[in-house]
């Protein structure tokens, strides 16, 4: 799988998820940081991303819009790095099992 992570979120989400064996891009890398959410959108259509995000807008446009980008709604709230991670690492496998049953928005959270 192929994931872009947003602007609010760590960019060790992207090297976590690099690690796991996916394709994973932070916007910040990819000189995207500062970047619109309509030109971060269109950019994971173009490249078939997932969305790897905390802003309720994605989700709101993934059920809206067409074509829609697949969004992970990230829902941990503020967190240190190291629990952040540790929180999506016990997630990870129902996330794996939501997206490849073909999920739109998959949501993970407390």
């Amino acid at each position: 799988m192929r994931f872009l992570v947003d602007e609010q979120l760590p960019e060790a989400i992207a090297h976590w998820l690099a690690g796991m064996g996916h394709e994973a891009e932070h916007v910040r890398t990819i000189r995207m940081g500062a970047a619109s959410d309509q030109a971060i959108w269109d950019h994971a259509l173009a490249t078939q991303s997932v969305i790897v995000t905390k802003d309720r807008d994605f989700i709101e446009w993934s059920v809206a819009r067409r074509p829609s980008a697949t969004v992970l709604w990230l829902r941990f709230g503020n967190l240190q790095r190291s629990i952040l991670l540790a929180r999506l690492e016990r997630a990870w496998p129902q996330i794996v099992a939501s997206l490849e049953i073909g999920a739109t928005v998959v949501e993970a959270g407390p």
